[in-house]
C-alpha cells in the first residue's frame, strides 16, 4: 500500500491520453512514478501493467470519466470489486480469511502466501542490508526465503509430518505454499469443519514464524514439539 502512497501520486488527475502512447496501432503506458521502485515492488508494477493490458483502447474516443457502480459510494466501490474476474479466480484468500484463527494468525498467514513476510531475502531485495541472507533457524547455505522456511526445510516438513499423523493421514509435498494451503483439506469433513482445519495451517505457519524471530532476535534454537504446541494452543484458543 505504501508504494501506492508514495509513487501513484505523479499519476493522480491525468487523464489515459496523459499517461501513454500510441506506438502505430498499438497503445504503450508510460506510467510516472514519484520515485524508483525498489526491486520487490517491480511485481507490483508487473502486475498492474498486466491488468492494464486487458484495457482495450480507442483513438477515435476522447477521454472521460463513467462510474460503474449504483451509487458514488465506497460500498458501490466494494461491490464493482467484489464481482470482478480478479476477485473470483482466487479463492485461496477467501478461504483463508474465513478461517477460524487470530486475526494476526490469519494475517501472518497472508502476508506468507504472498511472500510478503520480512525474511532475510525479502529485506535483502527491498535494500535492507542484512548480515546474511541465509535461513535463522538451519544456518546452513539455503537463503531465507518463504518456500524455504515454511514448506522445504528438514524441520518445516516435520512440523507437517506430524501435524498430518495426528489425524492418520501422510503427509505429501507440495511445491508451493498456496498449493499446500489448498490441499490442506480433510476430505471426510464438510466445508465447515475444514475452516477449522484451515486456521490449524494459519497457526503452524505463525508458530514457524514466532520461532524464527526468537532464534533471530533472542539466539534460540529450533524446537519442532514448541512450533506444535504453539499451534496448538492458538486453534484451542
Amino acid at each position: 500500500m505504501r508504494f501506492w502512497e508514495d509513487s501513484w501520486a505523479n499519476n493522480t488527475n491525468l487523464k489515459v491520453g496523459e499517461v501513454g502512447i500510441w506506438v502505430d496501432s498499438v497503445w504503450v503506458w508510460k506510467l510516472r512514478w514519484r520515485r524508483p521502485g525498489f526491486e520487490c515492488e517491480s511485481t507490483l508494477q508487473e502486475e498492474l501493467l498486466r491488468s492494464l493490458s486487458g484495457v482495450k483502447l480507442n483513438r477515435e474516443m476522447k477521454d472521460c470519466m463513467t462510474w460503474k457502480g449504483e451509487d458514488f459510494s465506497v460500498k458501490s466501490a466494494y461491490d464493482c470489486v467484489a464481482k470482478s474476474d480478479i476477485c473470483n479466480e482466487n479463492v485461496t484468500f477467501k478461504h483463508l480469511w474465513m478461517s477460524r484463527a487470530f486475526p494476526n494468525v490469519l494475517t501472518t498467514g497472508w502476508r506468507v502466501l504472498l511472500d510478503r513476510i520480512p525474511t532475510r531475502v525479502n529485506l535483502s531485495r527491498r535494500g535492507v542490508v542484512v548480515d546474511t541472507t541465509l535461513c535463522a533457524l538451519c544456518q546452513k547455505k539455503w537463503p531465507e526465503s518463504s518456500q524455504h522456511m515454511f514448506l522445504e526445510r528438514e524441520y518445516a516438513q516435520q512440523v507437517w509430518t506430524r501435524c498430518y499423523r495426528c489425524i492418520g493421514i501422510l503427509y505429501v509435498q507440495y511445491k508451493t505454499l498456496r498449493d499446500h494451503f489448498k490441499n490442506f483439506i480433510l476430505v471426510h469433513v464438510n466445508f465447515k469443519h475444514n475452516l477449522v482445519w484451515k486456521g490449524v495451517w494459519a497457526a503452524i505457519i505463525w508458530s514457524i514464524w514466532d520461532q524464527r524471530n526468537r532464534i533471530a532476535f533472542k539466539l534460540g534454537r529450533v524446537d519442532t514439539e514448541e512450533i506444535l504446541h504453539m499451534a496448538q494452543l492458538k486453534t484451542w484458543l
